[in-house]
């Protein structure tokens, strides 16, 4: 699982302290095949980023979607830095490899 790259703790207002990145946030997408067919694709970095899709395709871009709904919203609510709205995805190759 790959971790966002730390370049320093700062205050954050309210809420103790946040973690500055550097490089963004880089996210793993984890993609499964149901037994009845559909798509599952999660951020396994994010806690209940999850989304469905009759494709690969759509399970992907669903949970990228919802992941970056969800940094934005954390940002929106001082619970993360603006450093944090660099988001990459990576899916790792076995992962495309079963479809």
């Amino acid at each position: 699982m790959s971790t966002p790259q730390e370049l320093a703790t700062v205050p954050a207002p309210d809420r103790g302290y946040w973690r500055e990145y550097d490089e963004g946030v880089k996210l793993t997408i984890d993609l499964e095949r149901e037994e009845d067919g559909r798509w599952i694709a999660e951020a396994m970095e994010l806690p209940g980023v999850m989304c469905y899709g009759q494709s690969p395709e759509e399970a992907i871009g669903n949970a990228e979607r919802l992941a970056i709904e969800v940094i934005a919203d954390r940002n929106a609510h001082g619970e993360l830095p603006s450093s944090a709205l660099g988001i990459s995805f990576t899916i790792p190759d076995e992962q495309l490899a079963r479809q």
